[in-house]
C-alpha cells in the first residue's frame, strides 16, 4: 500500500469546505465538473421520464431522453445568448 494522504485529509468536513473544493477545481478543470453536474442533473430527470412513460420505454432509453433534453436545453440557451449578444463571440 502506497503512503499518501489519509481519507480524512481529502474528504471535506462540511458543506462550506465542499463548496470551496468545487470552486478550486472549477478554475482548472471546467469540462469534467460540468459533465459531472450534467450527469447528476440527468439522475433527477431520467426517473421522471421513466415514470411518466411506464413500461413503454426501457430505462436506458429514459436516460438517453434525459441527456437529449439537457443537450437541447443547453443549445437553445447558447443560441439565445449568441443571437442577443453577438459581440461576445
Amino acid at each position: 500500500m502506497k503512503p499518501g494522504k489519509d481519507l480524512n485529509e481529502i474528504v471535506p468536513r462540511d458543506v462550506s469546505e465542499l463548496i470551496e473544493l468545487v470552486r478550486e477545481q472549477w478554475q482548472g478543470n471546467r469540462l469534467p465538473i460540468q459533465l459531472f453536474l450534467l450527469m447528476c442533473l440527468n439522475l433527477a430527470i431520467a426517473p421522471a421520464v421513466y415514470a411518466t412513460t411506464g413500461d413503454e420505454i426501457t430505462r436506458q432509453a429514459a436516460y438517453a431522453i434525459g441527456i437529449l433534453g439537457i443537450v437541447t436545453l443547453g443549445l437553445s440557451v447558447y443560441l439565445f445568448v449568441v443571437i442577443f449578444q453577438p459581440e461576445r463571440f
